[in-house]
């Protein structure tokens, strides 16, 4: 797996994805991380990527062309083609179709995802699905976000990694990386390590020990140091539960 990172801040990717069990993965050669500044694609002297926003409003927004043009650079490198899809409900009808929706750029083998707070919320589901991917090329928002038509014409999904906002994307595209990275056959030590994670199973993971046995007078629950195999998975499921109800609820419901 190959994963392309647009960002205005490349060096927060690169530090973070560049520790502890992502660095293993790409030294594995089990999945090649790059991070690229935005501002390379920028036409200006002065490498301008943002522009006030069309009527009006604080903020900036993140200007379309310098976007375009690094995605269309980076799937040209890794020799992905490039089709516009037209809306085939249109074209069967015969109506004329709204210039801003009619096409978009797609590649079934290249996937562009926009961090945002707008997006579909992260799930252990949605990482899994990512893990299968061959090509993800990752665009970090900033400012007041994207000219709409990047949206429109370019985005394949949109993610968010919670109901809040931070002051770039890059924070977020080095959650949603972890998140489905460690899922790729191989990256972790224990293959069955991600299947017992929380959410892997619907609820939330049971509580962990270690040693010593002991510690200021806290001791390891008797059941775990048993050797009860079948007893020790039934309190297990019980311990998740349990903290399921008690931490998120909604996922029970």
């Amino acid at each position: 797996m190959r994963i392309d990172i647009l960002t205005l801040f490349p060096k927060i990717t690169d530090g973070a994805l560049g520790e502890s069990m992502m660095k293993r993965a790409q030294d594995k050669s089990l999945v090649e991380i790059r991070s690229h500044n935005i501002r390379d694609w920028a036409r200006d002297k002065h490498h301008i990527t943002d522009d006030a926003p069309y009527g009006g409003g604080q903020g900036m927004v993140m200007k379309p062309e310098p976007i375009f043009e690094a995605v269309e650079a980076i799937r040209a490198e890794v020799g992905v083609q490039e089709t516009e899809i037209s809306d085939q409900r249109s074209e069967v009808s015969g109506q004329e179709t709204d210039p801003n929706q009619k096409s978009k750029i797609k590649n079934q083998k290249s996937k562009v995802v926009l961090m945002s707070p707008a997006g579909r919320p992260l799930t252990h589901a949605i990482a899994s699905e990512y893990a299968k991917e061959e090509h993800v090329i990752i665009l970090c928002g900033h400012y007041e976000g994207v000219d709409q038509r990047v949206v429109d014409h370019l985005v394949d999904d949109e993610i968010s990694i919670g109901d809040y906002v931070l002051t770039n994307g890059a924070i977020a595209a080095i959650v949603f990386v972890d998140a489905f990275v460690r899922l790729i056959p191989g990256v972790l030590g224990d293959e069955g390590s991600a299947a017992d994670d929380s959410f892997a199973r619907g609820l939330l993971e049971f509580p962990q020990y270690t040693r010593p046995v002991e510690y200021r007078g806290w001791k390891v629950p008797d059941i775990l140091l048993s050797g009860h195999h079948a007893e020790i998975a039934k309190w297990r499921a019980e311990k998740s539960l349990e903290k399921t109800k008690k931490n998120r609820p909604d996922l029970l419901r």
